[in-house]
């Protein structure tokens, strides 16, 4: 019997996909349990239907990261720190302050966990901070680092 399953099942597959499995095992626990429905012309056609517009709706997602990724191309956001001998900072300087500055400054809502710093900045100078906003897009912000 084939089966659409409707939340993945270990060892058998994920959520959406057709599998075939014995039908004891469809009537006695797929079936009762809600976890996968009999794959007949109705449900195939409802399950393409879902697909289509999960994939309209990822496409649209990855349009608007793009337009937020081109909104802030180019911009430099100025960060003040206290500093030591040689532009060596006091502390150093994390997503959230960049997020808050970016705020503050150019009017954009950044999400701190989007940003992809490997290690907090610990120099003053420039630095391109690279934010993931999709799987597909990732955006670059400048951040300058001065003495202040």
């Amino acid at each position: 019997m084939e089966i659409i399953l409707l939340q993945d099942v270990k060892s058998l597959g994920k959520k959406g996909e057709i599998v075939k499995v014995n039908d004891g095992y469809a009537r006695n626990f797929l079936l009762p349990k809600k976890v996968g429905i009999e794959a007949n012309n109705k449900n195939l056609t409802d399950l393409a239907a879902q697909k289509f517009r999960a994939a309209k709706e990822e496409e649209e997602r990855e349009e608007d990261a793009r337009k937020q990724a081109a909104s802030f191309e180019g911009k430099v956001v100025t960060i003040p720190v206290k500093c030591g001998e040689g532009g060596r900072v006091f502390g150093s300087v994390s997503t959230k302050e960049i997020a808050q500055e970016a705020k503050k400054q150019l009017g954009l809502d950044i999400d701190k966990k989007k940003m992809q710093l490997d290690e907090p900045i610990r120099m003053v100078g420039t630095v391109i901070v690279p934010i993931k906003l999709h799987k597909n897009v990732t955006g670059q912000l400048t951040v300058k680092v001065t003495e202040g």
